[in-house]
């Protein structure tokens, strides 16, 4: 079996620490015999990984489908479900509000700092006297160069920009992710 492969496989189970090492092992030997079939079916490891998805999400997925089918209470259980929910949830507490929080204010960062910067440019050569536009800018040895300014503004603010794109794609991404392992939760 490929390298590609025997890491992904690793990631499952590191993934799926809190489940015992006999039903890891079941896990494993299901997914790594899926493996064995899809390579005899012709299809190369990035197909086979990118078909099997996250590896962290299909191990949420088999924690999922381990709590949705035992009724019986034991400690591999409870252990299951905190694993479940820590994975699942306490990650969203902390993902999605940072990221919803970020990626617009990055995003009005970005309009904002060339706004300023022609503001102190208009500002410097129309002698406007425009309230606290002599705060904006840069400042070398006590000379202002204007076209410094506002170049560096731009710059900025499309700086400023991309790190707020990223991040609403990050929030989108996630978001889907979370959503592709819903379908094969059964709880």
């Amino acid at each position: 079996m490929e390298k590609i492969l025997n890491d992904y496989l690793e990631k499952i189970e590191k993934h799926m620490k809190p489940l015992p090492i006999s039903e890891r092992a079941d896990i494993v030997k299901e997914i790594k015999s899926e493996i064995l079939e899809l390579q005899g079916a012709g299809k190369t490891a990035e197909q086979i990984t990118e078909r099997l998805g996250n590896p962290k999400e299909l191990a949420k997925a088999y924690l999922g489908d381990l709590i949705a089918k035992s009724n019986s209470f034991s400690w591999n259980r409870v252990l299951a479900i905190c694993a479940y929910y820590s994975i699942a949830s306490l990650s969203s507490l902390i993902v999605i509000p940072v990221l919803v929080i970020c990626s617009p204010v990055f995003i009005i960062c970005a309009i904002a700092t060339p706004i300023m910067g022609s503001v102190k440019l208009i500002d410097s050569l129309l002698n406007l006297g425009i309230p606290y536009a002599d705060y904006i800018g840069i400042s070398i040895s006590g000379i202002e160069n204007l076209a410094a300014v506002f170049i560096i503004s731009i710059v900025i603010g499309v700086i400023l920009y991309l790190i707020g794109r990223g991040c609403w794609k990050l929030l989108v991404y996630y978001i889907k992710g979370v959503s592709k392992a819903k379908q094969y939760l059964e709880i």
